[in-house]
């Protein structure tokens, strides 16, 4: 079964007709409201230039892996 998935709202433009293969190659500044200045920052920082280099990094991982369980913890 063909899963298909629309991200035109969280990329730039041209970025709207990528394949997702495409996309974790894509710079981090392909998604939308991550400027050139943002996205050298993070390769700066934390050495992510790509999109994938963000969901592979640790940190980010380690972030949303405490917010996950936040939720479902209890009070």
């Amino acid at each position: 079964m063909a899963v298909t998935v629309n991200l035109d709202a969280v990329l730039d433009p041209e970025y709207q007709s990528s394949t997702l293969t495409d996309l974790v190659n894509a710079p981090v500044s392909a998604l939308s409201g991550v400027s050139e200045e943002e996205a050298e920052g993070l390769r700066l920082a934390f050495g992510i230039a790509t999109i994938g280099d963000l969901a592979d990094n640790e940190f980010v991982r380690t972030a949303v892996a405490i917010r996950a369980m936040a939720g479902v913890a209890s009070p």
